[in-house]
């Protein structure tokens, strides 16, 4: 499943980010693989938003579909 396929309030792992590019871009808004976020919103067309240690990040659609996920519940590793 990618990023771009998520729906708005679940919570879910970065499982695998394929391209170098990305995961440098990823990494500098402090996620990497294995990060645990939320869905906190998801704009109709636009971006998906994720909360991370309190921040709330605006990851672009196309990004999106190249970030691999995982989905979990709380407490589940």
């Amino acid at each position: 499943m990618t990023l771009a396929e998520i729906d708005r309030g679940s919570d879910f792992k970065v499982k695998r980010i394929p391209d170098d590019i990305i995961r440098i871009q990823t990494l500098r808004m402090g996620i990497s693989e294995g990060s645990k976020l939320n869905c906190n919103e998801k704009i109709p067309g636009g971006p998906i938003i994720v909360k991370h240690n309190y921040q709330e990040i605006a990851i672009g659609r196309n990004l999106a579909k190249d970030i691999e996920i995982e989905l979990f519940t709380e407490g589940s590793d």
